[in-house]
């Protein structure tokens, strides 16, 4: 009878804990969504607005109130709207998107930002980058290069703004290289800085060096050969088994095509690049595929801008899949920390798997466990 008695306590103490915690989580919980409603990146800004709508009615929680602030890409204008919105109490922000307008919110202690820029450097301890950072992307490279036993990669990094950034991705993911290349992202320099760390004189002087060779030889098959070698822009290895190419866009393209100008082709040796965010321009550059990449689950990304494309009848952006999970993120933060909005929520280490794939959290920091691509064929193809 003891036993059953003791059952029924066990029993009706969790329900009252359920009850409780089903209480607490009907408290209103407010937060700001910082981003540009007007100006030249207004769409973004509506996009974002749109994804968070599409994320508080999947969880359905009439709990949680987003109250949007318009930043208008400006730094003294973000902190107008801050103001305002932590005047009513609200103490969590999705955003800013950019980083300049992140640099005077260490101001509000309190508070919690949760940017959607991909840069972790110097940013107020307040504020959370949320975005697909080097560090995250450096270690699903890493993943990549055991799995495929290439061990010796060259990273080339662009004297751009993002230089320090990616130096402190390698870093933080203790990404081992063979060697680090800084180059210049301007036309007129890049072949030549290209063909300085491919070695392409040495190996030019090589095959023809191999071609006198066998002309002053007695080899029986020497015209076959040096038909063949000929044929050769080349002679011998570069040195790396990987290439590793830190940039984007039409910069990309440039590096890529400088590479197969000094005979550096990715049959031969494995190009990789960083999060594309699956841009099929991709596919028009046959001659620099297979090139590879970490990113975001594909498959939840298309599924994602088919249902925002099918409500909204507009593409959104591409963040528009990260501001979508933060809102299950915070909600999930919550729950973990009884609903309360502190400098707690996001200190233990944890993870939550939302459709962009795993957010692991850990001393007020957020990084991406990443999938893995290759270009091939005018198609992505997953590799993990």
């Amino acid at each position: 009878m003891e036993v059953i008695i003791k059952f029924l306590r066990n029993i009706i103490l969790v329900i009252f804990l359920l009850l409780g915690q089903s209480l607490n989580a009907e408290e209103k919980i407010q937060i700001g969504l910082l981003a540009p409603f007007s100006g030249e990146n207004s769409q973004i800004g509506r996009s974002l607005i749109q994804s968070v709508r599409m994320g508080i009615n999947k969880i359905d929680k009439s709990s949680l109130i987003i109250i949007p602030g318009d930043t208008g890409s400006n730094p003294e204008q973000t902190l107008k709207v801050v103001n305002d919105l932590y005047a009513q109490g609200v103490k969590i922000f999705i955003g800013p998107i950019f980083n300049e307008n992140i640099i005077k919110l260490n101001q509000f202690k309190d508070a919690i930002f949760l940017s959607l820029t991909n840069k972790v450097l110097n940013n107020p301890k307040n504020v959370i980058s949320v975005g697909i950072n080097a560090e995250s992307q450096f270690q699903a490279i890493k993943k990549f290069l055991n799995k495929n036993e290439l061990k010796e990669t060259l990273v080339l990094i662009p004297r751009k703004e993002f230089q320090e950034e990616i130096e402190a991705g390698i870093k933080k993911s203790k990404f081992k290289t063979k060697k680090i290349f800084y180059y210049s992202a301007e036309p007129t320099k890049l072949t030549k800085q290209i063909e300085k760390v491919t070695k392409y004189a040495i190996r030019k002087q090589n095959l023809n060096d191999e071609i006198k060779r066998i002309e002053m030889s007695d080899d029986p098959n020497k015209e076959k050969k040096i038909q063949n070698l000929e044929k050769r822009d080349t002679l011998g290895r570069i040195g790396f088994d990987s290439i590793v190419i830190a940039d984007f866009d039409e910069s990309l393209k440039s590096v890529t095509t400088s590479l197969l100008y000094t005979d550096v082709s990715p049959k031969n040796i494995t190009f990789i690049s960083l999060n594309q965010w699956f841009d099929e321009s991709l596919f028009k550059e046959r001659t620099s595929q297979p090139i590879s990449f970490p990113s975001i689950n594909l498959s939840n990304y298309k599924s994602f801008n088919e249902e925002y494309k099918k409500l909204f009848e507009i593409e959104p952006s591409q963040i528009a899949i990260l501001s979508y999970d933060l809102i299950g993120l915070i909600y999930y933060s919550l729950v973990q920390n009884d609903f309360e909005v502190n400098n707690k929520l996001f200190l233990k280490k944890n993870k939550f798997k939302g459709i962009s794939g795993i957010f692991e959290i850990n001393q007020n920091n957020i990084n991406h466990t990443l999938h893995f691509y290759t270009v091939r064929d005018s198609n992505f193809i997953k590799v993990f």
